[in-house]
């Protein structure tokens, strides 16, 4: 071998390592994650800062990775074409073509590609500062391309700028975040409260908030013995109170506001006013979206409402701390019940009580239920039977087998859910 053969192979293999790091720095630099180049940036990373910089102007960036990948490989076939030829003759032609295919492929396509998907963000950023020189380097270039493959792309009609995404910011975000959990990077506890926190825009207090049958009131009527006693026995600080009917409420009274009134009279009750500590009561329409009524909490500096509906007849009630379970999942104190609507049995099912919100049973039991035509597990059933079923009909929808066990009157009060096995 003479001296320009060895130069001659000297540049192919270079070519060939460049053209492995124009593959590599390509795969990474689109698919590196651009929530942690901005969290990296904002924590002072300048490399973070330059494939940040680099990904706005994408087109440019492609195509001056690009313009550098074919120009390395184009120059080590043809040196590679011409050792061959000049050792073989015209068979060369066959060994060089033949013998470039693979190792382009394997060793300046596949090999580099396949680094850059296993560690896109750390390649990125340990080719940030020469893709961003190479990429100024060949910028006029690109710029010419650019604006030719503009021109043919108008001439065929094809519209630039133009693309949407069909998921909206925050189905995306829960996207991720389900696939991060799938990955193992982020565990279910928090997988649910990233969830709960992107959902809160989609709730309304209606969705969560404490029926009407279920809420628990005080009767102004009633003696001022007699209401001191349910408050003290009652695990809740704050009662709506109500005159006559249980829907009349006319002000929402505190425990601490009762104890203070109580030492102020020397704990004689007879002296008791109830509806003069009362608070005002606050009325919200059911369909207040959770983040507004968040916020109105805030504001307000209250923690309790009342939801009405549009006829101003009172639905249930809504605390601060129903909307904050929405995000971290159930809250409990040393008074509170633990959640006790679902209970396992021997045989895999689960028996619910039907007024179990669908939501809690799904956090609880880690299913996907539907919760957006019905809020309780017993609504739901009636929703997909379209009657109120009777005890022992048996219905299969969404790949649970629901039979109903109890009813009292036209309420369906326990129910037992059999998930069924999905075929392989």
């Amino acid at each position: 071998m003479t001296t320009y053969d060895w130069l001659a192979l000297g540049s192919v293999v270079v070519c060939l390592m460049l053209s492995f790091f124009f593959s590599g720095s390509e795969t990474a630099l689109t698919a590196s994650s651009k929530a942690r180049m901005h969290a990296l940036e904002k924590n002072g990373d300048k490399r973070a800062s330059l494939v940040n910089r680099m990904m706005e102007r994408q087109e440019r960036l492609i195509g001056g990775i690009l313009l550098g990948n074919n120009l390395v490989n184009i120059a080590a076939s043809s040196l590679t074409t011409g050792l061959l030829l000049a050792w073989f003759g015209n068979a060369g032609i066959a060994y060089a073509t033949l013998g470039m295919t693979i190792v382009v492929v394997i060793f300046s396509e596949v090999l580099p590609k396949t680094i850059a998907l296993n560690n896109p963000d750390t390649v990125s950023l340990l080719v940030a500062r020469p893709i961003r020189a190479i990429v100024s380097l060949f910028g006029p270039l690109t710029m010419a391309i650019e604006a030719l493959v503009r021109a043919m792309l108008r001439i065929l009609g094809v519209p630039l700028g133009k693309t949407k995404s069909v998921l909206t910011a925050a189905e995306e975000l829960r996207g991720a975040v389900d696939l991060l959990h799938r990955e193992g990077s982020v565990v279910k506890d928090e997988r649910d409260m990233l969830g709960g926190l992107l959902d809160l825009g989609e709730l309304e207090v209606s969705d969560i908030m404490v029926h009407r049958t279920k809420m628990a009131s005080l009767n102004a009527d009633e003696p001022p013995e007699k209401i001191v006693n349910e408050v003290l026995a009652s695990p809740f600080t704050r009662l709506p109170l109500w005159r006559e009917r249980p829907d009349n409420i006319i002000g929402m009274l505190h425990a601490k506001d009762l104890l203070r009134e109580l030492r102020a009279i020397g704990n004689d009750t007879s002296k008791l006013d109830i509806e003069k500590i009362a608070l005002p009561a606050w009325f919200v329409p059911d369909v207040t979206s959770l983040v507004d009524q968040l916020k109105e909490f805030r504001r307000r500096k209250q923690h309790f409402a009342l939801v009405v509906d549009e006829y101003g007849e009172v639905m249930g009630l809504v605390t601060l701390e129903d909307i904050l379970e929405e995000i971290v999942g159930e809250i409990s104190d040393e008074h509170d019940k633990a959640f006790t609507g679902a209970r396992r049995n021997p045989d895999g099912s689960v028996s619910v009580e039907g007024s179990t919100a669908i939501r809690d049973l799904n956090r609880a039991m880690g299913w996907e239920l539907p919760d957006e035509e019905a809020t309780t597990v017993a609504g739901l059933v009636i929703h997909e039977a379209r009657i109120i079923p009777e005890p022992g009909q048996t219905f299969i929808f969404h790949g649970f087998r629901f039979q109903v066990m109890r009813k009292q009157r036209n309420r369906i009060t326990l129910l037992r859910l059999t998930p069924l096995t999905r075929p392989a």
